[in-house]
């Protein structure tokens, strides 16, 4: 950072709980900074709370990054159950829809698109095994929600000899993380928005929809 700029002030969350504004600020300042240079003062900062407020509802940094990553889940799920694309008939349309939906996010500024749980276990997997297994679980329900859509698509449309439906589960969560990544080294969204044009070319593909 130039020293001659002054520093940024705080960015402030939505009203609401003590506790959620600390989870909601927590999603923001990781996402921008990682978990590592993300400190509980920054948080607090962020939220617009007392030091006293942070350790009343968690007892460390720690156990903030494993409730906010259960929160995260939490937060994505209406993307399954919500956009116009669930209620069509067909459950590659669904799952194309989906894709296309993940494609419409990849704007704006990277830390605003970009995933908490990704940038978290990143910093965090070899020194905090609860944040791992926080972050595991979350990685695991996107590829749950998923499930059902891919296994009907493998049902009606076949599939490649080997492929399961976790396989394709975990690959659609990998080149979006990976995309993220990508739109981290450019900070533009570009970059992510093309690897995930690609995944819905492929996913076409496998299922014969070219």
């Amino acid at each position: 950072m130039d020293a001659t700029q002054p520093p940024e002030p705080p960015r402030r969350t939505p009203r609401g709980s003590a506790r959620e504004k600390l989870i909601a600020a927590a999603h923001q300042e990781v996402r921008r900074y990682g978990y590592t240079a993300t400190t509980v003062d920054q948080i607090c900062a962020a939220a617009g709370v007392t030091k006293g407020a942070f350790f009343h509802h968690f007892e460390s940094k720690e156990a903030l990054a494993v409730a906010a990553a259960q929160a995260w889940t939490e937060r994505a799920r209406p993307m399954f159950e919500m956009p116009p694309y669930t209620r069509l008939e067909d459950p590659l349309d669904r799952l194309l829809g989906h894709l296309d939906f993940r494609f419409s996010m990849l704007h704006g500024p990277v830390d605003g698109f970009t995933c908490f749980i990704g940038t978290m276990v990143q910093d965090a997997y070899a020194t905090s095994e609860p944040i791992r297994l926080a972050c595991e679980a979350s990685i695991a329900a996107y590829c749950d929600a998923l499930l059902p859509d891919i296994e009907a698509a493998m049902e009606r449309y076949g599939a490649p000899g080997g492929m399961t439906a976790m396989d394709l589960a975990r690959h659609v969560q990998s080149v979006l993380q990976g995309g993220f990544v990508l739109a981290k080294t450019t900070n533009d969204p570009a970059i992510a928005r093309e690897s995930v044009a690609h995944l819905t070319r492929y996913v076409r593909m496998i299922f014969g929809r070219e």
